[in-house]
């Protein structure tokens, strides 16, 4: 089967397996989440075609996603993989800061009233209290 010249957004999301399914693809995209080269888009129905770049505005992270091609199928990953070329800039994957939980005594229980007044000190240096 031949892949089509172009394709609509939420379709080529939910191939690519960026999103879940259509249905979130399309109210992803009628949100706002995406540019197609640069472009805001805010219509599930824009059609999309290789060698766009979507630039993806996800929850925690940035994708910039070069299309390689149109889907016929929502296949298995290394498919959906085919369909495009990740080229996110590596300064914004560099940039994730992990969150390291405070460590405690193993057994020490729940943090007393004293500790968290200590916690949220070292949190907040600025705020009298």
């Amino acid at each position: 089967m031949e892949q089509p010249a172009k394709q609509r957004i939420d379709k080529w999301l939910f191939f690519a397996r960026v999103i879940k399914s259509r249905t979130l693809a399309g109210k992803f995209v009628s949100a706002g989440n995406v540019r197609v080269n640069r472009e805001k888009v805010d219509q599930a129905s824009v059609l999309i075609k290789p060698d766009d770049v979507l630039t993806i505005t996800m929850e925690r992270r940035i994708l910039v996603l070069k299309i390689l091609g149109c889907g016929n199928r929502r296949g298995p990953a290394p498919e959906a993989q085919l369909l495009y070329e990740d080229i996110t800039p590596k300064s914004t994957e560099a940039s994730k800061t992990e969150t390291v939980a405070a460590e405690r005594e193993p057994g020490s229980g729940r943090p007393t009233k004293r500790d968290r007044r200590k916690i949220d000190q070292f949190r907040n240096p600025d705020s009298d209290g």
